[in-house]
């Protein structure tokens, strides 16, 4: 059995244009590789086909070309098998409003061929805390409740692949706490988790792998180690014993000065090594009376990778 969750070989979505309007091509021949038992980030700016590509993995949307392989099946060759091995929790609300929670993740089971006997209705219930709501009509619900249904649907044919399209986009902390205890147990028990989000610092923490696409094209997949170390920028606070008449200065490095008095240095690391900097603040007559650095975080990765495109 292969080591991949999902193989993503050539693939290309084309839409036809209206009348006098050129064809869209919304993905234009991407390859892609999530691993097995990872928390797969899939990142990029509005437009740049995200929904599309998890459109078409979970069966809603039929690709223009390329081969699509989910869990060791073809998404061509076995399109049942392929379907029955992802859950997708999507955008956007889609519930039934006359359907009960309970109710909604029962008809799901069915959808999917789920026995009676093997349905986990009431345990899905409790993992995403609407057992006390199992009763209710989802039109009842607030809007954080029903992301938390949309969260049971998917999970209601024990998927191995569990996709998560902006799950936290306008909720509160708590279920953004609640839904990140939940994706980390269900990781640790080997479900394959792939997130997309416009919050950098939760892919930043969650992710294992990531892979940023643009306007339709993979521009990069790496492990977010590595990612991280694509930028070497690197920037130095400086808090100053005393008022700062004279700014650093020194081949390599930019220094500005903040409201509260603090020195703040950039420079990169591979081409000016952090003594230097601490020469150039003594040279300027700084006193330190404590220091901090910080380095590239993932946004900054993905403003130099997007920005250029």
């Amino acid at each position: 059995m292969t080591q991949d969750a999902i193989r993503i070989e050539g693939l290309k979505k084309t839409y036809r244009g209206g009348r006098g309007e050129p064809e869209k091509h919304a993905l234009k021949g991407i390859d892609l590789v999530v691993p097995r038992g990872s928390v797969f980030g899939l990142l990029g700016p509005n437009g740049a086909g995200k929904s599309t590509l998890i459109n078409i993995l979970a069966g809603l949307v039929v690709k223009s070309a390329g081969k699509v392989t989910i869990w060791g099946f073809d998404q061509d060759a076995n399109p049942r098998q392929s379907r029955a091995s992802i859950g997708v929790m999507p955008q956007e609300l889609n519930l039934d409003p006359f359907f009960t929670p309970r109710g909604a993740l029962e008809v799901q089971a069915g959808l999917y061929g789920v026995p009676k006997a093997q349905r986990r209705s009431d345990e899905i219930l409790e993992m995403v805390g609407l057992t006390d709501k199992a009763e209710a009509y989802a039109r009842t619900l607030s809007g954080g409740m029903r992301r938390r249904l949309l969260l049971g649907k998917a999970l209601v044919h024990r998927p191995h692949v569990l996709v998560l399209d902006e799950p936290t986009a306008g909720v509160d902390i708590e279920l953004r706490q609640m839904l990140w205890e939940n994706v980390r147990k269900l990781n640790q028990q080997g479900m394959t988790i792939i997130l997309t989000t416009h919050y950098l610092e939760e892919a930043q923490e969650m992710c294992d792998q990531i892979a940023i696409i643009n306007q339709g094209e993979k521009i990069v997949q790496d492990s977010t180690a590595n990612l991280l170390g694509r930028l070497d920028a690197r920037t130095m606070v400086i808090l100053p014993d005393a008022p700062v008449l004279e700014l650093p200065k020194a081949q390599g490095i930019e220094a500005t000065l903040r409201d509260d008095g603090a020195v703040v240095v950039s420079y990169h690391s591979q081409q000016t090594a952090a003594e230097q900097v601490l020469e150039a603040v003594r040279d300027a007559g700084i006193r330190i009376r404590d220091v901090k650095t910080e380095e590239a975080d993932l946004e900054d990765v993905f403003l130099a990778l997007t920005s250029s495109r």
